[in-house]
């Protein structure tokens, strides 16, 4: 938490009561609860793993004071009965992974500063996501969130130019704090360029250069561009589509020497409430080691099975299509959605089959904040991939 301590050295003006009186009169409250039941059919185990959990996140956020305004957040995940999972810090190593430990910690606690213009500035313990979370995120579906102490720094003052800085100073991962694999000691930089100046089209450039104390092989230095584009032709029909690529090399405490490309292409259309899409994207790999985003919102890419957590050494091609129905409102549901997604792996540098997945989802909004999900995933990793499994969510959440 020391980059909190530095943005409190910032000058300060003599501040009136009637000021800060309307600061803290404008406070909103931070409410995000959600109660979920997971299982999950893994071969390999003899058991299959149940998990009933509930995460209760629970904070405020004061108004502006000077430019300067206040965040704290607690988060508290429970298990609902036995726990018949392993949470990866409960000892139960003969059922399949469920990572949604018990704990109960500080998730967030950031002081922001906007008294400079176009410059927004945030110290402290602070959830962060950049572009499409699949270099940095937060790892939003699982219960326990990541979340980073952390100096960010976002300026806006070039037309069309988004320019963010962050130093992270430790990590907090889903694991929890009182797990050995919770925190990564880090001593890491993050740049990202960003410039939508031209209508429909968003470029990004970006640096990540990561630099763990205590996971030394998950340390890089990654470089890269990345182009999204999205127009309606009219209006029934749209289109996007974008295109990444990354150079990722060895960096900091990591011993390992290596140089692997990360490259991806996706395009989708919609008509009305019906869309389509297909993916290709590859994270090479060169016998010894595979691309690696370990700060990434991994559940969001390459199967929600999470067969691929870690990227296999010998790399990963995945081949992907989707398709998804939004359905008309009725009663108290103010949206309902459906999809399903198919997956084709394979391993970059030997074109071994690594299996194949579908997804599906159907999640539907009230109109008092409720909103219901259930989920599936099917993979089967055929005789080169990761163990078959199946896992089933159904989900409550509520936020304000």
């Amino acid at each position: 938490m020391g980059a909190l301590a530095g943005l409190c050295a910032l000058p300060v003006v003599a501040a009136h009561a009637d000021d800060l009186g309307a600061a803290l009169a404008e406070t909103k409250p931070l409410i995000d609860l959600r109660a979920r039941a997971e299982f999950v059919d893994q071969d390999g185990f003899a058991n299959d793993a149940r998990a009933y959990t509930l995460r209760e996140r629970l904070g405020f956020e004061t108004g502006s004071f000077y430019g300067f305004s206040l965040l704290a957040e607690i988060e508290s995940v429970q298990a609902l009965g036995p726990e018949d999972f392993n949470s990866t810090a409960n000892g139960r190593a003969a059922y399949p992974v469920i990572a949604d430990p018990e704990a109960s910690e500080l998730n967030r606690l950031q002081l922001t500063y906007e008294g400079i213009p176009d410059t927004k500035i945030v110290a402290g313990r602070q959830r962060i996501i950049l572009d499409d979370a699949r270099f940095v995120g937060n790892v939003g579906w699982r219960q326990n969130e990541q979340t980073f102490d952390a100096a960010l720094v976002t300026n806006r003052s070039l037309p069309g130019v988004t320019a963010t800085y962050a130093y992270i100073e430790e990590v907090h991962r889903i694991f929890s704090d009182k797990s050995p694999i919770g925190n990564f000691d880090s001593d890491s930089h993050l740049i990202n360029l960003g410039y939508s100046g031209i209508e429909g089209l968003t470029l990004t450039g970006f640096a990540y250069l990561l630099d763990f104390d205590n996971a030394a092989g998950a340390s890089s230095e990654t470089y890269g561009a990345r182009a999204a584009y999205k127009t309606a032709l009219n209006e029934d029909w749209s289109l996007k589509g974008a295109a990444s690529y990354a150079r990722q090399n060895e960096y900091g405490s990591n011993p390992a020497s290596f140089s692997l490309d990360y490259y991806s292409v996706d395009a989708g259309a919609s008509y009305g409430p019906l869309s389509f899409g297909a993916g290709y994207e590859v994270l090479e790999g060169d016998g010894t080691t595979g691309f690696s985003t370990p700060l990434a919102t991994l559940h969001k890419f390459q199967g929600w099975a999470d067969a691929f957590l870690t990227t296999p050494v010998d790399g990963i091609e995945d081949l992907s299509a989707s398709l998804n129905y939004a359905l008309p409102a009725f009663g108290p549901f103010t949206k309902i959605t459906s999809g399903i997604v198919f997956h084709d792996f394979e391993a970059e540098r030997t074109g071994a089959s690594l299996g194949d997945e579908v997804d599906a989802v159907l999640s539907a909004a009230l109109d008092n904040g409720i909103k219901l999900t259930a989920k599936y995933a099917s993979f089967d990793g055929g005789s080169a991939g990761p163990a078959d499994r199946e896992k089933l969510w159904f989900q409550v959440a509520y936020a304000y």
